[in-house]
Parts: C-alpha cells; sequence; structure tokens
C-alpha cells in the first residue's frame, strides 16, 4: 500500500450558469489528493492522510476517494472547515485565491498521526500542505518516523505565491529531500531553489545530498530520471493539451505506480533501480500525465485507459 499524505481541497472552477452567468462549481483536488486519485485508479493498493471536515465540501472529497479505490480511513475527520481554492483558467494555466486559515488541513498535528502496519510500503508527501503550521510540522515528524523503514517520495511542487517564509520552506524541503529516497522536481521547482548549473549537475547535488532517485520533468521536452548510477530521459507523450491542472502529481502516481507493479517498491531496490525499472517507472508516468493534461481539471486515467 502506498500512503499519500498532504492536501485536499475543493477547487472552485469558474463555469458557466444555465442563464449564461459567471459561476463557479466544486470539484475535490489538491496535488497529493491527486496523486491518490491517480494510483487508486491505476489499480494500486493506496490510502490517504489528512484532516478532512465533516461539511459538506469534506463528503465531495470522500466520496471522490472512495469512487477511486483510495482507502480514507487514515484522514483525520473534524469539524473545522475545509480548504477552498477558486481557480481562474488563462489559456490553460491555473492561478489560485486560497482560503485555508483555521482549516481541517491545516491544523492537524502529531495526535493526528495514523499507525501504520506492515502492508504500507511507500509514503507520498509534497506541495502546499508542507507550508504552513501545524500541518508542515505534522507532515515532516511523519516522515522522520517512517523514513528508516519505508520508501519516501517528495514532490516539492513549489507554490512561490503560497510561500512567505522562502528560506524557512526552503530548509523544510532540504531536511525532507535529504531523507526521502525519491525526490521529483519541475524545472521551474529548480528555479526557486537558486541552484546553478544544468539538469544533470542540479539532479547529482540532490544524490549526493540522500535522494536515491531523482526525477526531473521538463514539460514537453519530456522527463529524465537519476540515480547514482545511471541516467535515463523518456519524451513527453503528444496530446492537445486542455489545461495542465493535476500533471505533475499525476506523473508522480504513474512512477510509484510501476515502482509497485515491478515489485521494486523497497528502499535497497529504489536505490539500485536498473535502466529497464527506470525507463519504465518514467514511461508510465509520462503516459499518464498526457491523459490528465488532455481533458479538463485534475481528471486522473484508469488503468484501462492506459492499457494496464
Amino acid at each position: 500500500m502506498i500512503l499519500c499524505c498532504g492536501e485536499a481541497l475543493i477547487d472552485m472552477l469558474p463555469r458557466d450558469t444555465t442563464l449564461g452567468e459567471k459561476g463557479f462549481a466544486p470539484y475535490a483536488g489538491g496535488a497529493i489528493f491527486n496523486t491518490a486519485i491517480a494510483l487508486g485508479r491505476l489499480g494500486i493498493p493506496t490510502a490517504f492522510f489528512t484532516g478532512i471536515a465533516d461539511d459538506m465540501m469534506g463528503e465531495i472529497l470522500l466520496e471522490t476517494l472512495k469512487a477511486s479505490n483510495v482507502d480514507y480511513s487514515p484522514c483525520a475527520i473534524t469539524s473545522r472547515p475545509s480548504t477552498i481554492a477558486f481557480v481562474k483558467l488563462v489559456n490553460g494555466q491555473a492561478t489560485y485565491a486560497f482560503y485555508d486559515e483555521g482549516t481541517a488541513g491545516r491544523m492537524i498535528t502529531t495526535a493526528d498521526l495514523p499507525i501504520l502496519g506492515d502492508d504500507c510500503e511507500a509514503l507520498h508527501f509534497g506541495a502546499i500542505s508542507l507550508i504552513p503550521s501545524p500541518c508542515g510540522e505534522t507532515y515532516e515528524a511523519l516522515l522522520d518516523r517512517e523514513a528508516a523503514r519505508r520508501v519516501i517520495s517528495l514532490d516539492p511542487n513549489i507554490r512561490p505565491g503560497f510561500i512567505k517564509d522562502k528560506p524557512s520552506h526552503m530548509a523544510r524541503i532540504k531536511r525532507m529531500a535529504a531523507k526521502a529516497d525519491i525526490v521529483k522536481f519541475s524545472d521551474e521547482d529548480l528555479e526557486w531553489f537558486g541552484l546553478q548549473g544544468d539538469h544533470d549537475a542540479l539532479a547529482a547535488h540532490w544524490l549526493n545530498h540522500g535522494a536515491k532517485l531523482v526525477v526531473i520533468t521538463k514539460g514537453a521536452e519530456g522527463a529524465s530520471g537519476y540515480t547514482k548510477d545511471r541516467k535515463v530521459t523518456v519524451p513527453s507523450e503528444r496530446v492537445t493539451v486542455v489545461d495542465t491542472v493535476g500533471a505533475g502529481d499525476t506523473f508522480d502516481a504513474g512512477i510509484l505506480a510501476s515502482l509497485k507493479m515491478d515489485n521494486l517498491l523497497t528502499k535497497a531496490q529504489v536505490a539500485s533501480l536498473d535502466e529497464q525499472a527506470l525507463r519504465n517507472a518514467l514511461a508510465l508516468g509520462a503516459k499518464a500525465a498526457a491523459v490528465t493534461v488532455s481533458r479538463a481539471g485534475a481528471n486522473p486515467p484508469w488503468a484501462k485507459e492506459i492499457g494496464l
């Protein structure tokens, strides 16, 4: 089982009403939530951990998880409100107005952390859930607790507009990346860290600081995966892009799903992937993400849609 740990929220997406007026409609979202949904749809045993409100928006989140075969029993259900993000789309690119003060997801503490059984092989972290307090500290504490015996996956998924204290957030990501087995960056993420050099040099930097597999996605230019012994690059799938919402989240799911299906989801095996296993993981990430960008919103593919 893979446990995805991070934000679940309601995206209020712009829609025209039946009267022709401008309005918004609620959709379940959040980067780590999207990865959990994608994994569940790919047939991978998946669970999800965050704080979820016991309101109508929380019901949407739980129903969406259930419909995609994701176990939400680790979640902390509380009477705090749901996180809401109003979304503006311009040429397929999303910008957000975010409402997160005192919410169920933001206010989780170490007292809410789930007890994990031996069936949990990996944990996935990242995105905006690592920024605020107390949830940022809570997820980091969970990573610290589990890193010695389970595969840790991290996607920093940097959103500069949400980060008020860059040095503090950068320090957290560096601490977590040093304990992670798999770290995935977009080229935009790498720019935020301010490191100099080409992608090969930047991947080497993160490998030298503790990661066992570094993946760098480059949009239409494909993606590269690096271990201490090798580099593999795969092209992106050619599709008509509707929007990019959830693309990186789905790519994360493809990597983890491939490793799980190839029985490689252990710390030792991730550290010593051969070329074919690494290529398989990147290719599935690219294939799944291509479906997501070809349709509106974060709507990852089901296994049968990509021939699994």
